[in-house]
């Protein structure tokens, strides 16, 4: 069974895009929950994570941006 290139192009699409999610948003997951771990263990310490936390989800969504864009180049 052949494929019709608009249907392999879209499937690549579909995929190029799961994919690139998937490993973003469990960073994003595990740095918030570690985030929270180490706030919950030390509250005065929440001023001094909020920033590196911010600063690693933002990092993390980065490569799911890079994802979508290669998504639309395809």
């Amino acid at each position: 069974m052949a494929l019709d290139p608009e249907v392999a192009q879209t499937l690549a699409k579909g995929f190029t895009i799961a994919i690139g999610g998937i490993g973003p948003a469990l960073a994003v997951g595990k740095i918030g929950a570690n985030a929270m771990e180490s706030i919950g263990r030390n509250p005065e310490s929440a001023s001094t994570l909020f920033v590196p936390m911010l600063l690693g989800m933002a990092f993390a969504e980065a490569i799911a941006i890079y994802a979508l864009v290669i998504t639309f180049i395809l």
